[in-house]
C-alpha cells in the first residue's frame, strides 16, 4: 500500500481537546477512513498548531481527498513517500 504525507493548514489552529469528545472526534475520523481503505498512521503538528503533516497509507490520493471531505479536513498537498533509512547504508 502506498504511503503519503498530507500537508494541512488550520488558520485558526488545530485544537483537539484531550478528553472524551476529542477521542470521539478522532475515532470518527479513523472509522470514516477505514471505509475507504485509508489508514492514518500519525501526524506532526507545528508548535503554533496551524499546520499538520500527516502520514497515511492509502490506495491513492483520491481516497485521501474523499476522506478529507467526509471528515471536514483541509488538504493542501499530498505527496507519495518512501522510507529512507540512513543506517541501511552502514
Amino acid at each position: 500500500m502506498p504511503r503519503y504525507v498530507i500537508q494541512r493548514t488550520f488558520p485558526n489552529g488545530l485544537n483537539i481537546i484531550p478528553n472524551e469528545n476529542g477521542a470521539k472526534a478522532l475515532a470518527s475520523i479513523i472509522a470514516c477512513n477505514a471505509e475507504h481503505g485509508v489508514t492514518w498512521v500519525h501526524s506532526y503538528v507545528t508548535r503554533d498548531k496551524s499546520r499538520t503533516f500527516c502520514v497515511y497509507d492509502a490506495p491513492n490520493p483520491d481516497a485521501i481527498r474523499n476522506c478529507a471531505v467526509a471528515n471536514g479536513l483541509p488538504v493542501d498537498n499530498i505527496t507519495e513517500v518512501r522510507v529512507l533509512d540512513p543506517y541501511f547504508y552502514f
